[in-house]
């Protein structure tokens, strides 16, 4: 669907689809001059398919599920963009102390939220003992163009991926000449310039309710990549207890703490997505510290008697100073 714009023959195009288990949505602002859509479309799908091919954990011959079965003390040579995305998961890794990890795969899969999980269920401490043996980012290194392991460790990208291919995106429309657009993967975003009548890309927050999705705020993004992590729409209740998909790799089990969300800023939108994934597992009190140390721009929404409570940062709120909330 296109909307005219401002009179200059610029319009709003649109197109979207299937990807990594979920969709993903383009906006952009198509000027005189520019590709067709349907050739704009072309280069974001090969790119998707592309990253389905290196790093999907639900297909037996991505490049990461063929590393992911080689046993300890294996080598794999890897495409730049996995080796660059272990980078990034190693960096997130040391600077969380082990609580994000990129290795925490075997984890999902024995409570249920991962590709090869047989029902959610609370494991057996002996379980979880035997597996937690296959877990830790201090058993990946890397030794040129080879992904290497020391222990039979399984990599999942499912916390920085989606941000990896919006910025890819993103930079692919940037080399066809789109400078305005709204790039959207499983819901991270990222968005640049302006529509076609002069307003900004605005973003809703959500709140975080299971039965429907309602705007907690809506900001006006320019130049950012937006990311939420919550524990709301993947977990399962045993004996009165919530267990969720979100991980502190230190201890096997779902995190136990009162942040429902968090939503980070970053210009890049892989960035954003790990760093919401990790000030999640870090929790209310000590992802609010790390946010505040790293100058990260956050917004939490936590579980309180009453309902939720929600809470900026110093960053967060710098960002957005001056819009209506």
């Amino acid at each position: 669907m296109a909307l005219a714009g401002c009179g200059r023959g610029d319009s709003l195009e649109s197109f979207g689809g299937p990807t990594m288990g979920s969709t993903y949505s383009i906006k952009y602002v198509r000027r005189a001059g520019l590709a067709a859509p349907s050739e704009v479309q072309a280069q974001v799908e090969r790119i998707l398919v592309q990253i389905d091919r290196q790093m999907s954990t639900y297909r037996n011959d991505s490049d990461i599920e063929r590393f992911n079965d080689l046993p300890a003390n294996s080598c794999q040579a890897m495409p730049a963009a996995v080796l660059r995305l272990i980078e990034v998961g190693q960096q997130l890794s040391r600077d969380s102390q082990g609580a994000f990890d990129l290795t925490v795969e075997p984890l999902l899969n024995l409570w249920g939220f991962g590709p090869q999980g047989r029902g959610e269920a609370v494991p057996s401490d002996t379980a979880l003992a035997q597996v937690r043996q296959r877990v830790g980012y201090t058993h990946l290194r890397i030794e040129g163009d080879q992904l290497c392991k020391d222990a039979a460790v399984e990599v999942d990208f499912n916390s920085i991926a989606a941000g990896h291919a919006v910025d890819r995106i993103a930079a692919r429309l940037a080399e066809m000449g789109i400078d305005s657009y709204l790039v959207e993967a499983t819901g991270e975003l990222k968005a640049v310039g302006r529509k076609p009548d002069g307003s900004a890309w605005r973003i809703a927050l959500e709140e975080p309710r299971d039965d429907r999705q309602l705007a907690e705020r809506v900001i006006a993004v320019d130049g950012y990549g937006v990311s939420t992590s919550g524990d709301y729409r993947n977990y399962f209740q045993r004996d009165g207890q919530r267990y969720s998909h979100a991980f502190d790799a230190r201890t096997g089990r779902p995190v136990e703490h009162g942040l429902a969300s968090v939503t980070v800023i970053h210009p890049a939108a892989v960035m954003a997505d790990g760093l919401s994934t990790l000030l999640l597992i870090l929790g209310p009190e000590r992802g609010w510290d790390y946010a505040e140390k790293h100058d990260i721009a956050a917004f939490f929404v936590i579980r309180a008697d009453t309902g939720f409570v929600t809470r900026s940062n110093h960053a967060f709120d710098r960002l957005f100073a001056g819009q209506k909330q």
